[in-house]
């Protein structure tokens, strides 16, 4: 059984029954078929549809925002800006996809050559909670624009915005199989994933997820794309504008969502001479902050999604603590029920304590301290993983001498890291690899074609 429950206030809201095997035969048949003649429409036949679609995103922003506030706890405040992104996604690909995705005359001599790009298949979506419209449809926007159709196993915990999703695609007139929802638990996903009709795998999620994923598709043959956690640093130099860079750091650490993303900043490297008023201006910026109900449309801090979650946070801060790191502020909230976190900002936090070495999905700010660039870089990339990195600096000189030794798939100079439809997204090391977004994204699900006559 697969259960809609409200973080805010631990109520089961609804339940639903997993897809049983035949269903599953019937859907899996469905999109098979569905594929036959999807790959055959033209480019502005899927875009008439996907134009659609982002007037349909943008009407139900508000509806959209309250389904995923009730089932994972994200604020109303930053909700329909996300659900309008998800616009902004399908208008990009709607005019954008003809003209990436044209063949490529190649000049090899030969009579005629070319690349073209041909859609795979049924692309498998396994994704996550945090973000539950736009992570969603960062894959199939692109995904279906370049012809394949998606089959959806959304995280279990969002059931409702996941129903919502596939009748957005039904309600704007896709034929049906293009896109489907399936109730499935993580049990069952390898077998499907090794089902001949399963041609490619996209997973959102969290590292230990991805290789399971990954093991599987491996042995298969198929294609893979991950996009998994993130400990991203959050560089600040002396010569930076300190009070834009406080401002900017709680931003980044919240992401509106609690720090429950894989995006925020969770590691605040900050040279040792501004390393004081660094923290003053972040803590009375976290102080202005309101924690609470996330229906109020005047809080900003709902809850965690999850008591799970809830609970790895805390046992994460609490060993930390006993490993010589120091709390220097903790926010206040009232609430008796629901999976709720004060921000909490740490000092005195060094190599071995999970609030340096693990990704944190809570809203945790550690301050990391350095004196020279070396020691920042070095710090920087003493991670696993390798998702997003900022570099807060007035010399552009030394960000650009920095940005090619920082391991990140993402790099911004004096902002937050931030995903945009018109640019690449992905990670290195263990956070995974492939991309989304941008003109890389949509050809991760084609087959690169040479062609050439003699």
């Amino acid at each position: 059984m697969i259960q809609s429950k409200n973080p805010a206030t631990e109520e089961v809201l609804k339940s639903f029954k997993e897809v049983s095997e035949k269903e599953l035969e019937k859907k899996l048949s469905l999109a098979k078929k569905a594929f036959e003649s999807w790959k055959r429409t033209s480019f502005k036949e899927r875009a008439t549809l996907m134009h659609k679609l982002g007037e349909y995103l943008n009407n139900h922003a508000e509806e959209f925002s309250k389904l995923q506030m009730l089932e994972m706890g994200k604020t109303m405040k930053s909700g329909p800006f996300g659900i309008k992104k998800c616009g902004l996604l399908c208008d990009y690909y709607a005019d954008n996809a003809e003209i990436i995705l044209k063949n490529e005359k190649l000049d090899t001599g030969k009579k005629e050559q070319y690349v073209e790009f041909d859609p795979l298949g049924i692309v498998l979506a396994i994704m996550p909670w945090n973000f539950p419209f736009w992570q969603v449809y960062r894959f199939a926007v692109p995904a279906l624009m370049a012809g394949n159709v998606g089959l959806l196993k959304h995280a279990s915990n969002v059931p409702q915005c996941a129903e919502a999703i596939e009748e957005s695609f039904r309600a704007c007139g896709f034929p049906e199989g293009v896109f489907q929802n399936l109730f499935l638990s993580s049990s069952r996903v390898a077998d499907l994933i090794r089902d001949n009709r399963i041609s490619a795998v996209t997973l959102t999620g969290s590292e230990k997820a991805g290789s399971e994923v990954a093991s599987v598709a491996g042995a298969e043959i198929k294609k893979v794309v991950l996009e998994l956690g993130g400990s991203d640093p959050f560089i600040v130099f002396a010569d930076a504008d300190i009070d834009e860079a406080a401002k900017i750091a709680v931003t980044a650490r919240l992401q509106g969502n609690v720090g429950q993303s894989c995006i925020s900043a969770k590691r605040f490297i900050v040279e040792e001479s501004i390393k004081d008023i660094f923290i003053k201006n972040v803590v009375k910026e976290l102080s202005k902050l309101s924690i609470g109900d996330p229906s109020d449309s005047k809080i900003d801090i709902g809850p965690l999604a999850t008591e799970q979650i809830l609970l790895d946070v805390e046992k994460q801060v609490e060993k930390s603590v006993s490993l010589g790191a120091k709390i220097v502020y903790k926010g206040v909230q009232k609430n008796k029920k629901g999976y709720f976190y004060s921000p909490v900002v740490m000092t005195n936090v060094k190599k071995g304590m999970p609030v340096y070495d693990e990704e944190v999905f809570g809203p945790v700010m550690p301050i990391i301290s350095f004196k020279n660039e070396k020691e920042a870089i070095q710090i920087a990339n003493d991670t696993r993983y390798g998702l997003g990195a900022s570099i807060f600096t007035s010399d552009m000189k030394k960000a650009k001498r920095i940005i090619p030794q920082i391991e990140a798939g993402n790099v911004c100079v004096n902002d937050m890291v931030k995903s945009d439809p018109r640019a690449p997204f992905g990670g290195i090391k263990k956070s995974g690899y492939g991309r989304e977004l941008g003109t890389y994204g949509i050809k991760e699900f084609v087959n690169i074609k040479n062609v050439y006559f003699g």
